[in-house]
Order: structure tokens, then sequence, then C-alpha cells
């Protein structure tokens, strides 16, 4: 039987209510012991919002009770000092992204890292379930040996974790090449809802080549993608037996032997099913590849990821499991740092710190 998960957050913005959202459909598995947000107004607000204790101080947060671990949804340059207070304080800490807003920052992490402080970084974007899927099949080295990946569906430090993980270069350093690319577009919902009439925006497009040496990663993004109607996100896998486009997948079993199929999410509750509404999974050909740990919540598919960050936070408590480190995020980070150097210089920015 799954214990319990009970955690604290620091901080009561946009992000935190992720956690919150997901503690609420789940509460069997998640429980939170409250959100330090330390303007008594805001506090008031979001308890009545959300009915959860709300703290003025990390303090009296730790002090209200036992807790397994608390999350970090603050400023990027808070994260880093909150993370040394909580690890003095020998507290488990699962750090939203990125761990800090910059190189001296991740540079002042290192000693968190050298002492083994008991830290973790929610990227959750490996945990979506199609991309989770994707890098299952990558995994099992079904496309062979990765040479190429193409990755259009996230921004900076999420976009280059993804990237990292599909071409599976670890720590190597890569020589950067970027720019940027304006034009207009017709503005969709943001995270204030739907637009109330038309309007035109200039949309900023970010375009990097990461050649590793033998392999070689794109990054293209342009910010508007998360919420937008008509801007769709992109990744191409290529390796040396096959290769995932999207959601199509083409590999050799053996020479003589072609296997196609299209990743199929599948859903409860649709078309008079009266199981619940909730992801299944996602079924590659006649298989799972990817079957959702939360059911019955309603969930998103970030809010899955976020929880599946939550529940591998417990794990590395418990049994000392890492799933994406201080080190890993701290590189994702400094990687998408010299992507913007280099857009601003226009020159090869080659990584190294």
């Amino acid at each position: 039987m799954q214990r319990r998960i009970v955690f604290g957050i620091v901080g009561g913005g946009w992000r935190s209510t992720f956690f919150v959202q997901i503690a609420r459909a789940l509460p069997q598995r998640f429980h939170i012991s409250g959100v330090v947000v330390r303007d008594a107004e805001k506090g008031a607000q979001f308890e009545q919002q959300w009915d959860v204790p709300t703290f003025r101080t990390l303090d009296d947060l730790l002090n209200a009770g036992k807790l397994d671990f608390v999350v970090l949804s603050v400023p990027w340059a808070t994260t880093p000092v909150l993370m040394h207070e909580l690890s003095q304080r020998q507290i488990p800490v699962l750090a939203e992204t990125p761990p800090a807003p910059d190189v001296e920052g991740l540079r002042s992490l290192r000693p968190l890292i050298e002492s083994g402080a008991k830290v973790q970084v929610a990227e959750q974007y490996q945990f979506q379930p199609l991309h989770a899927a994707r890098l299952r099949l990558v995994q099992e080295g079904r496309l062979g040996q990765i040479s190429q990946v193409q990755i259009s569906v996230a921004h900076g430090y999420h976009g280059i974790s993804l990237l990292r993980q599909f071409l599976g270069v670890g720590f190597a350093l890569p020589t950067i090449t970027a720019r940027s690319f304006e034009s207009p577009l017709v503005a969709s919902p943001d995270r204030s809802g739907p637009p109330t009439q038309e309007e035109t925006q200039p949309s900023r497009q970010v375009i990097a080549e990461l050649d590793f040496g033998g392999c070689l990663g794109i990054y293209d993004f342009c910010d508007d993608q998360y919420f937008s109607w008509i801007r769709s996100p992109r990744l191409l896998v290529r390796g040396e037996r096959g290769e995932i486009n999207n959601r199509e997948v083409r590999y050799l079993q053996d020479v003589r032997t072609p296997i196609s199929f299209e990743l199929q999410r599948q859903n409860a509750g649709e078309y008079g099913n009266l199981e619940g509404y909730y992801l299944k999974g996602i079924m590659a050909g006649s298989e799972w590849i990817y079957q959702n740990p939360f059911i019955p919540g309603r969930l998103s598919d970030d809010e899955i990821a976020i929880a599946t960050c939550l529940e591998k936070m417990a794990i590395y408590v418990d049994e000392g499991v890492e799933f994406y480190g201080l080190a890993q995020a701290s590189q994702d980070h400094y990687l998408s740092i010299l992507i913007q150097e280099a857009v601003k210089s226009g020159r090869q920015q080659p990584a190294g710190l």
C-alpha cells in the first residue's frame, strides 16, 4: 500500500497552485501541510480559494507538523538562498526550475552538490505522458543510436532537458549557434485566460543548434506555443534504426521488417464510457508504452508529470534514488543561458564553465 506523501510549499504564486490541485485531486496520495505566503492578505485569499493553511514564515511551516519535504516555488533569485537554509536544517527540498537565475547562482549550488544535500528539482517535462512514452522507446533501443533531435515543445531549460535525454549526451558540452526571429501572431490564451478580442502581437522565436560532435540537437521555440491555439509543438528524434516524428514511430525490427505505428492516447470517459474521466495511458500499436500511475485523478498531462516528481521525491527521501538532481538541473539551465548569449552575440558559443 502506498503511503500518503506530506509536503509543504514555500510560495503562493501560479506554479504553486499546480501542487495544490494535484493534492486536491488525489487526497489519498498527497497532503499539503501548509503554504508559506508572506503577505497576510494574499495568504488569506489563498486559504479561501484553495482551503489550505498558510503561514507567514518558514519556521511556522516547519513547526506545524512533520513533513516529508518542502517544495520551493519562489522567484529564481530566492531559490538558492532557501535551498541553503533548508539544507542546513536537514530538510529535503524539491525546488521548482531553474535552481538559480544565472551562472553565478549555479556556481553557488556546488557546495550543496558536493555535500550531498537532499535536493532535487521538479523538472516535469520528462514525465509528461507523451514524452515519457517517447523516451521509453529511445531507452529501449528501438531507434538504435540517436544522432539527431529537433525539439520544439518547451522553452529554455525544459527543452534542453528533453534534448539531452533524447540524445543521451550526459554532461557533454556542445558548440552552440543560435539566432532569434520575430513574426506577427494573432494572440491566443495566456495565464489569465482566453483573449477577449483579436489582437496581433510580435512573437519571438529562438532557434539554436547544439553540436555535440557526432550528434546534433536543434532547439526551436517561441513562448506563445504553451497556450497558443495555432502554434503546435513538434518533436523529431532520429536514430540509425528509426525515428519518432511527433506521434508517428518508424523503426526496423530487422533488415527486412519495418515497423510503424502511431502513439495513441487511451482515455476513460469518452464516447459514453462510464469509468470516469482520466488518461489511461499511451499505446504503441498493441502495447502499453505508458500507463498513468494516478488513475482515477482528473489531471492534465502537466499535472501528471508534476505528481510524478512528487512521488519520485518521496522515494528519493526514503531510498536516496535521484531523479533530477542539482547537477542535471544546473547543466540544462547553463546550456539555456548559453543559447541566449549566442543569440545576443551572433557568434558560436563554446560551452564550458
